[in-house]
C-alpha cells in the first residue's frame, strides 16, 4: 500500500492552475505562518515551475506584502503586470492603455482581469511606500481603465483621499 500526501488547500486558486504548481503554491502558504525562508523559497520554485501562471505572482507579492517586503512585492507585481499585459496581448503601459481605451477590453478574460487587479495592488503599495502622487496617478488611469470598478480599486482610491486630506 503506497501513502499518498494530501496538501489540504488553504487558498483556492484559479481553477485553471496546473496542480504541480497549486500543491506548491498550497504548501507555501501553510508554511508562511511558520517558515518564511521555507515558505518564500516554495513561492519562488512555483514561480521558477511556471512563470506563465499569473497566480504564482499574486502569491508572491501577496506573501511579500504581508511580510513587509514592500520593495520586493513592488517587484513582483510590475513582472505580474508585464506577463499578464504579454498573456493579454495588450501593452503593459498603463498610459498607452488609457490612451486607446476603445482599443482594449479588459474585462475580457482572466489575464486582463489579472491586469487590473494588479494595477490596483501597485497603487496601494505605492501608497505604502509613501509615493503618493504615484499611487494617485495609478488610480486615476485604474479608473478610466476600470470604469465597472470590477477590480476593487475604489477601496484604494478611499484611502488615497484619507492620505491626500
Amino acid at each position: 500500500m503506497t501513502s499518498v500526501e494530501f496538501i489540504e488547500e488553504r487558498v483556492l486558486f484559479s481553477p485553471n492552475i496546473p496542480t504541480e504548481v497549486n500543491n506548491l503554491l498550497q504548501a507555501a502558504v501553510a508554511s508562511s505562518s511558520v517558515d518564511q525562508n521555507q515558505a518564500e523559497k516554495l513561492f519562488l520554485q512555483a514561480q521558477t515551475l511556471d512563470s506563465h501562471c499569473l497566480q504564482t505572482y499574486f502569491a508572491l507579492y501577496k506573501f511579500y506584502f504581508f511580510q513587509k517586503r514592500l520593495v520586493d512585492a513592488e517587484r513582483i507585481i510590475l513582472a505580474g503586470l508585464e506577463e499578464s499585459a504579454k498573456q493579454g496581448g495588450f501593452p503593459n503601459d498603463s498610459r498607452r492603455l488609457v490612451q486607446n481605451l476603445q482599443k482594449w477590453n479588459l474585462y475580457a478574460n482572466e489575464s486582463t482581469l489579472f491586469y487590473l487587479y494588479t494595477l490596483k495592488a501597485l497603487a496601494f503599495i505605492k501608497l505604502r511606500l509613501g509615493f503618493t502622487l504615484d499611487a494617485q496617478l495609478v488610480l486615476s488611469q485604474l479608473r478610466q481603465l476600470d470604469p465597472e470598478d470590477r477590480s476593487g480599486a475604489s477601496v484604494i482610491m478611499d484611502l488615497a483621499a484619507g492620505v491626500t486630506e
